[in-house]
């Protein structure tokens, strides 16, 4: 409501009236009531004195002045540092996104973890003898898995000490060590260590590809994390031990025991653990088998690791130290390894590819087979460079076609080829019994008569080895002094056909040719094949298929294959069994196999030497064992006259002399009593298979003597060979003097 004056008039208000006017009542503008207030005028400041000095500030303004100062120091240094450690973590939550960023880029390319298993082990075959004793390990592995309390402790010791000590105090990854090997690269400018926990080369070698990306460090961080948290370290360790390589193709501390130590991974020393765990850094280059110094360098390094983890001893330390570094002995060294591969081939052709841990229990005999090797290896090395021969092969097994021993040549490191199996030679002599089997299948006999004369068939006239000829001569006589024009004679009067048919009963596989040379050995066969084609005259006629394997077992001792319970197939009659067993006798005992004789034991075998003197061997047997032996050159180049009866003759001898040491005395099958000697000459007609005009011709026809053809009386000629009465008897028993003083027969 507005103001009145004292008429009651309204009174408006004046904004032009004159200052002087204006009184109490009136309305008046004030400065803050104007849209534009004006600022008063200030005084001007009073300028001090010219003469007017400046008082100087007191210490306590100085003071507090310096500690204003101080206090802005500080606070610009901790802004500072405020600023860094902001950045920092600002930095870092970028870094980690870009590391988890990486990850899980890296990790989806993995399957899903739902999946992820550990990988079997590639499965091991550990092939063992007929007494248990361990032949060999075959597999990619070439050794057989160790749980870890089963192996030597100082092996896992030496291993964490020098390859992640800190292995007992990581998941998997080890920052730490990590940290501290990416320093010592970076101040040496080249990689000196890898920072990998055994974690984490277990995950490499089991899931991933071995090169050097940084995929591959990602995922195989992943795995390794993943397997800390599925297996206890022990496991992790286990694995670890039985899958690493160790250099020399030997996968896991078994194989690599027995590679450089001959020993199971139980019997390893402190010394012996050390050198396997310097092998992890450079497998091939630390190898003892190639470099035996570096090796025992790298193992001292081990045992100071050791010794700084407080794993061992000083005095355990100082004692493994003083020990030398010897080069070790060549693993794949050793004829066994002959067998193991023919045990892994067999093995396969009965159960297919592996797919777990077997044990093969094989027929050989360790203790035969090693002197097997040495008998070989011995001989060449005594003779082989007077002889010029530089391989040998050996096969020996029971009368039922059990391999006791097999070597295949001289050294198996040096050579796999195995030239008992796979090498196909020409027999000589040695199938010669297999031509008189059959010409006395075909009714012949041990006495009867042949003409050892010059003989032409076609255009082969076979010659006798020493070029000289007898005359009237029975079969035993023939096959004793091992002559050739007769063995001719049998194949042409039987047909070349029926050789071939009776070897291939006895088990010979190789191809041979239908021929009259046959007689001569001039087809080829392996020494495996010949050797068993003898054993049915050691067992009484029955056929042999030589075989390693009897028995293959799983870890658990389930049976996947038996050999036993097959059944026995008579190849060769007993009468023939007796004649054979009555003829062989004699080529040891007074023909061209004296050198094999083994004194008061019986035995019968046969000479082999093929053209120009390029392959000797010696087949024979007793009532235990069959053994056959060659010696030669892979290159087929002649040898200075090794014949069958020398240097395998001789071989033979020594090795079936200490076999048979310890066994009782034994008797060949067969009782045979020969007939009075007949002297006639067969007119049967043959056919002459190499005679170009197809003209049909009798023995008597083809016999060239240089004089008229009849018959002669055995005592006509000079050597008049007359067998006793009592022949096949005890005709080489030694007569006392009461036995001529009373006539006693």
């Amino acid at each position: 409501m507005f103001r009145k004056n004292k008429k009651n008039q309204r009174i408006e208000p004046r904004f032009d009236a004159p200052s002087n006017t204006r009184g109490k009542g009136e309305m008046r503008v004030s400065a803050e009531d104007r849209a534009l207030p004006v600022s008063p005028k200030k005084p001007p400041k009073k300028k001090a004195p010219a003469s007017r000095k400046q008082k100087p500030k007191s210490a306590s303004v100085r003071r507090q002045k310096a500690r204003k100062n101080k206090s802005r120091n500080r606070s610009g240094i901790w802004r500072f540092f405020g600023g860094v450690i902001y950045w920092s973590l600002v930095l870092g939550l970028w870094a980690g996104i870009g590391v988890a960023g990486i990850i899980g880029y890296y990790g989806s390319q993995l399957p899903s973890s739902a999946s992820w298993k550990v990988p079997e082990r590639p499965p091991n075959a550990k092939i063992v003898s007929v007494n248990g004793s361990l032949i060999a390990n075959r597999g990619e592995t070439g050794g057989a898995s160790m749980r870890l309390n089963e192996m030597s402790p100082y092996i896992p010791m030496a291993v964490i000490a020098i390859e992640d000590h800190r292995y007992h105090h990581h998941f998997g990854f080890d920052p730490i060590g990590f940290t501290r090997a990416m320093i010592s690269n970076i101040q040496a400018k080249r990689l000196v260590q890898g920072g990998s926990t055994l974690t984490q080369q277990l995950a490499k070698n089991m899931f991933l590809e071995p090169e050097r990306t940084l995929g591959r460090k990602v995922q195989e961080l992943i795995l390794a994390i993943w397997l800390e948290t599925k297996y206890t370290k022990d496991e992790i360790l286990e694995l670890y031990l039985n899958r690493v390589y160790f250099g020399s193709g030997a996968y896991g501390v078994d194989a690599a025991s027995r590679r450089y130590f001959s020993k199971s991974a139980r019997d390893v020393n402190l010394a012996e653990a050390a050198l396997l765990a310097g092998l992890l850094k450079a497998p091939s280059k630390l190898s003892p088998a190639r470099n035996p110094k570096l090796a025992e360098e790298r193992a001292q390094l081990v045992l100071a690791a050791m010794r700084r983890e407080d794993f061992i001893t000083d005095r355990e330390a100082a004692k493994a130290l003083t020990q030398e570094a010897k080069k070790a002995k060549r693993y794949w060294s050793g004829s066994e390894h002959y067998v193991a591969d023919m045990v892994m081939k067999e093995a396969i052709n009965l159960l297919g590819e592996l797919k777990e841990d077997v044990i093969i229990d094989t027929t050989v005999d360790l203790s035969l087979q090693k002197l097997a090797g040495e008998t070989i290896e011995n001989t060449l090395k005594e003779s082989g460079k007077k002889r010029n021969v530089s391989q040998g092969a050996l096969v020996s097994m029971s009368p039922t076609g059990e391999i006791r021993a097999l070597v295949g040549g001289r050294e198996y490191a040096d050579s796999q080829f195995n030239r008992a199996t796979e090498a196909k030679r020409q027999p000589g002599s040695a199938f010669k019994p297999i031509v008189y089997l059959a010409a006395l299948e075909a009714g012949r006999t041990p006495v009867s008569v042949r003409q050892d004369l010059p003989v032409k068939i076609g255009k082969w006239t076979p010659v006798n080895y020493d070029r000289k000829y007898r005359g009237p001569v029975t079969l035993d006589t023939a096959l004793t002094k091992s002559l050739n024009t007769i063995a001719a004679q049998m194949a042409v009067e039987i047909g070349p056909q029926k050789v071939v048919n009776t070897a291939k009963r006895l088990g010979i596989r190789s191809k041979l040719q239908a021929n009259a040379s046959i007689s001569l050995g001039t087809s080829e066969v392996t020494l495996l094949e010949l050797t068993s084609a003898y054993a049915p005259f050691a067992n009484g006629g029955e056929f042999v298929d030589p075989h390693l394997i009897r028995r293959i077992r799983d870890m658990d001792g389930k049976v996947l294959y038996d050999r036993s319970g097959i059944p026995a197939t008579l190849v060769v009659r007993p009468r023939e069994v007796g004649m054979m067993n009555y003829m062989l006798s004699h080529v040891i005992s007074k023909g061209t196999g004296r050198k094999a004789s083994l004194g008061d034991r019986e035995a019968a075998g046969k000479t082999g030497t093929s053209q120009k003197s390029r392959d000797g061997l010696f087949v024979g047997y007793t009532s235990d064992l069959v053994t056959g032996i060659w010696y030669g050159n892979d290159d087929g180049s002649p040898t200075k006259k090794v014949t069958g009866g020398s240097l395998p003759a001789q071989s033979w001898k020594s090795f079936m002399t200490t076999a048979h040491k310890g066994k009782p005395l034994g008797a060949l099958p067969g009782n045979y009593v020969p007939d009075p000697v007949v002297a006639s000459i067969p007119t049967q007609t043959i056919r002459n298979q190499e005679a170009t005009n197809g003209e049909r011709r009798t023995i008597s026809d083809i016999i060239q003597s240089g004089s008229q053809n009849r018959r002669r009386s055995l005592e006509e000629l000079e050597n008049r060979p007359r067998p006793s009465a009592r022949v096949g008897g005890n005709e080489n028993k030694p007569r006392s003097i009461l036995d001529l003083l009373f006539g006693r027969n």
